[in-house]
């Protein structure tokens, strides 16, 4: 039976939401945890984009080294063979990658204005997959920009020129987020049956039914014979109204009635790591977690009304379909309201001493104490805002990836 996967985009699409963003840093970490919670893949960036490239390529050192163990890092291009070129320039390392055009009529016509017409969007697509397997690409994906826009003719047509010239995967963009469930599971499984690849599917939400979507396109994708990959953000951050949340996708998937009996995840999920994940993208966001956001948000296990306060405490499942703890909830949260020694842009050895020391980090000598308050006091100046201990821990682990991650070069 084929199974379903999740490919996080949260740093590739999350990235884009228009006002928000995120540091270099806070982008590995995020990869880390995903990583440590069994995502099959994450977008991790823009590898023709300058700034991204130290960053991209720190990250393939990480996981080389085995910080980053079993997920697959994926970059994101456009279908065009002076990207695919411009890539391989910027970050010889990459193994994955996604090449993306549009194909829709309403995107082909508005965006290109008359230069170009299906057949040049396939043959643009097939030339940029040739140019990525000359490059010694691992697995090529290719995106159907606004797929739910497109004529379902074209774009299984578009699909099995992907499968033709190698590509491993077509991802199906609901890019305006204006599929339902109903539309997308027959357009899934017609895609599924006649194309004969792995589909991937992309869902936003701008009538709000982002989630509802992609779990109806893999079912439609399953019931055609392939494997359904879906893709995520974390917390539901994307552009405009946001993609399928990660966490409410795995409920979803496995706690919904009667799905998870029949589609089921490809690699093992570890729950537990939900709740910290969420809060951590909360704060390198800075993005407030929605009190009712599904899973993690604060009233998600909030009862007050008498009848269920009362069957609650009789038994949980009796008004909860899932135990927090599954989520790792449950320990309280701690907040300083005494004296507060914090690492910034502008700490000194004395106070960055006493940080590390309360998270039993020590230094062989002052220099190096001193070369790793240096990096914190740049990742400050970059995220400005205080570093949490985990990434605090990272610079002081592997200071010699931060400095890459640190590093940016304008363009002189």
């Amino acid at each position: 039976m084929p199974k379903i996967y999740l490919v996080d985009v949260t740093n590739r699409d999350g990235v884009q939401t228009a006002k928000l963003g995120l540091s270099k840093l806070e982008k590995t970490m995020i990869n880390i945890y995903l990583d440590e919670m069994g995502v099959f893949q994450s977008e991790f960036g823009f590898p023709t984009t300058r700034h991204e490239s130290n960053y991209l390529q720190a990250n393939l050192e990480l996981a080389k080294c085995g910080v980053i163990k079993n997920m697959r890092l994926e970059g994101w291009i456009r279908a065009m063979v002076a990207d695919v070129e411009l890539a391989y320039k910027m970050v010889p390392g990459l193994e994955h990658l996604n090449l993306s055009i549009s194909t829709s009529d309403q995107m082909i016509n508005g965006k290109f204005q008359g230069r170009k017409n299906r057949d040049d969007i396939i043959n643009d697509m097939i030339a940029a997959v040739e140019a990525a397997k000359a490059h010694g690409t691992k697995t090529i994906g290719v995106n159907a920009e606004d797929a739910s826009r497109t004529d379902i003719e074209y774009l299984i047509k578009f699909g099995k020129a992907a499968k033709e010239h190698g590509a491993v995967r077509l991802r199906y963009c609901d890019t305006l987020g204006y599929d339902n469930p109903f539309s997308i599971y027959e357009t899934a499984k017609a895609l599924s049956e006649n194309v004969g690849l792995p589909i991937e599917l992309h869902c936003h939400g701008d009538l709000g039914m982002a989630v509802a979507t992609s779990i109806a396109g893999a079912k439609g994708v399953i019931d055609g014979g392939q494997d359904a990959y879906i893709n995520t953000t974390i917390n539901g951050i994307g552009e405009r109204c946001g993609n399928a949340d990660l966490v409410a996708t795995i409920l979803a998937i496995t706690k919904s009635k009667g799905f998870g009996e029949k589609y089921k995840l490809g690699n093992g999920i570890d729950l537990s790591k939900a709740y910290k994940i969420a809060k951590f993208a909360s704060y390198a966001f800075e993005v407030p977690i929605p009190i009712n956001q599904v899973g993690v948000g604060a009233n998600a296990f909030a009862h007050e009304s008498g009848i269920h306060a009362d069957g609650v405490l009789k038994d949980p499942e009796n008004y909860e379909l899932y135990g927090f703890e599954e989520l790792g909830r449950g320990d309280p949260e701690l907040v300083e309201t005494g004296r507060e020694i914090c690492a910034g842009e502008y700490s000194g050895i004395s106070g960055f001493g006493h940080i590390m020391g309360n998270m039993s980090i020590s230094f062989k000598d002052k220099d190096e104490a001193n070369r790793i308050l240096e990096l914190v006091r740049y990742a400050n100046v970059e995220a400005q805002k205080p570093l949490t201990e985990d990434e605090l821990k990272f610079i002081a682990l592997y200071p010699d990836i931060a400095k890459k991650l640190l590093t940016l070069t304008p363009l002189e």
